[in-house]
């Protein structure tokens, strides 16, 4: 691995990353509030990190980004940002870097676990730092910075690879700073579009762009203690489909975009994706109907609507407490946990097209022992399934459940109960939020030691760089020539 141009640009991404600063650090001049000089000193941290790294090391007409370097920059990009995020909570909210650096990884991953024990006594810059967070991570800070890169001299492919979720990378564009932008023209548009739609319900623009931010990149955060419950069934619905829309392929709007809704809607990974929601929908609200826990035909299906999308999507928003409803239900909640949503959304989890993959492949494997002699190709969009293909979805899984395993191992050595333990691993490498038990949909992880958070910080990392890039970074080939 070439290191200075990984530095390098690494130091763009503290550029991007301490400039995002500004919009908070203008918010909380105009409300005269403490936490002005935070954001300050942070982005003068950032912005001297971001430039000593540019313009400090040996400068090439051009920076070419191979494999290594690609998976280097995207780890170490995040790690990064997650670091310079930290700095307003610690500074302005009070909390140990620890927590910070918890809340800011939790934020970039788009995960939604927080340390924060009341939320509605922050200042709004806070807030939205928050809520800004979730949206540069949400479609992916490299992919922001792949639009600015090509015009500084940088290529890179292996960064789009390594950073965007889901099992290929396919450029929408032949420019790769193209499919950048176009992909952040359908993001900028459905964060506003959603705005629009919450201001109409009653929400200020304050709160409606904040909650725009969390549910378009699939995060969670909130302005309120209470999430979501606090709001009435509009706002639940407006959020509840644009939690859909966002767990939806992002290259597939370009179909719409071009007018080819058959396209769009022959996706099977898209239609396998509606499916899962609605077979869940009906099967939760049935299991509330014979518990005796429904409240009306609409109050049913919202309520289970809404938590299933937002699980399934990773989002995380609550709108009130599950973990007081029957286990069937949390034990949907689980698999759809480890479900997560289409690959190439902003959403986490194992990806609706890897469990397609694998199915597929397993359908052929049994048809080939009864017809030994006949040649099988499995297909996936109408695509023959390459071997790379399924491989790489098989080695996903083993690598996702062996983190999952040690990961619930090493936290149950800290004193978790095994559900709070297990479920707390399982939310932050789908990056989904809230847990079940002590992690609850009600709770929080402020109370959860060190390094336990800590290590769901690494959790959430591997989680929303799909493991490889992450575990790559400890693999001793990676920096060998």
């Amino acid at each position: 691995m070439k290191i200075r141009p990984v530095l390098r640009v690494t130091g763009v991404i503290c550029l991007v990353v301490s400039s995002a600063m500004l919009l908070p650090l203008c918010l909380a001049l105009w409300d005269n509030s403490h936490d002005a000089w935070a954001f300050t000193v942070s982005f003068i941290v950032g912005g001297g990190m971001g430039l000593g790294l540019w313009f400090g090391l040996k400068r090439e007409a051009r920076i070419s980004i191979g494999i290594r370097e690609g998976l280097g920059i995207t780890s170490l990009s995040w790690i990064a940002a997650s670091a310079l995020g930290a700095l307003p909570y610690s500074l302005g909210a009070g909390v140990s870097y620890t927590d910070a650096f918890f809340e800011a990884v939790s934020g970039f991953t788009t995960t939604g676990a927080t340390i924060m024990t009341d939320i509605e006594a922050l200042p709004r810059g806070i807030l939205l730092w928050r809520s800004l967070t979730h949206w540069m991570g949400g479609m992916g800070i490299i992919v922001l910075s792949l639009a600015v890169l090509p015009f500084l001299g940088v290529s890179g492919m292996e960064m789009y690879k390594a950073e965007v979720p889901g099992l290929t990378a396919e450029k929408v564009t032949p420019r790769l700073h193209q499919t950048a932008l176009r992909l952040w023209g359908v993001y900028v548009f459905l964060t506003l579009l959603e705005t629009v739609f919450l201001m109409a319900g009653g929400m200020s623009l304050f709160e409606a762009f904040a909650h725009s931010c969390s549910t378009i990149a699939t995060g969670g955060f909130s302005t309120r203690n209470s999430s979501i419950a606090g709001f009435g069934p509009y706002v639940q619905w407006v959020i509840v489909v644009f939690m859909a829309l966002s767990g939806v392929n992002f290259s597939l709007y370009f179909l719409l975009m071009a007018k080819n809704l058959r396209d769009f809607f022959a996706d099977e990974e898209l239609r396998a994706y509606l499916w899962v929601i609605a077979l869940s929908v009906l099967a939760m609200s049935l299991s509330l109907w014979g518990a005796n826990l429904t409240l009306g035909l609409e109050h049913t299906i919202r309520r289970t609507a809404f938590h299933i999308v937002s699980v399934l999507t990773t989002t995380g928003f609550v709108a009130e407490d599950y973990n007081l409803w029957p286990e069937f239900t949390r034990f949907m909640f689980i698999l759809l946990t480890f479900c997560g949503a289409c690959g190439g959304s902003t959403g986490g989890g194992c990806k609706v097209s890897r469990f397609i993959i694998l199915w597929r492949k397993l359908r052929g494997e049994i048809s080939g022992l009864l017809h030994p002699r006949a040649i099988i190709t499995s297909r996936f969009n109408s695509r023959p399934i390459t071997r790379e293909v399924s491989d790489g979805a098989m080695s996903f899984f083993v690598l996702y459940f062996a983190i999952l395993a040690t990961g619930t191992l090493i936290t149950s050595a800290f004193g978790l109960d095994i559900v709070s333990a297990f479920t707390g691993v399982l939310t932050c490498l789908s990056n989904v939020g809230p847990g079940l038990h002590r992690l609850g949909p009600v709770e929080n992880f402020a109370w959860l030691p060190g390094a336990v958070k800590w290590l769901f910080s690494l959790c959430m990392l591997a989680g929303r760089l799909e493991l490889f890039a992450v575990f790559l970074l400890f693999w001793p080939e990676t920096y060998r020539r």
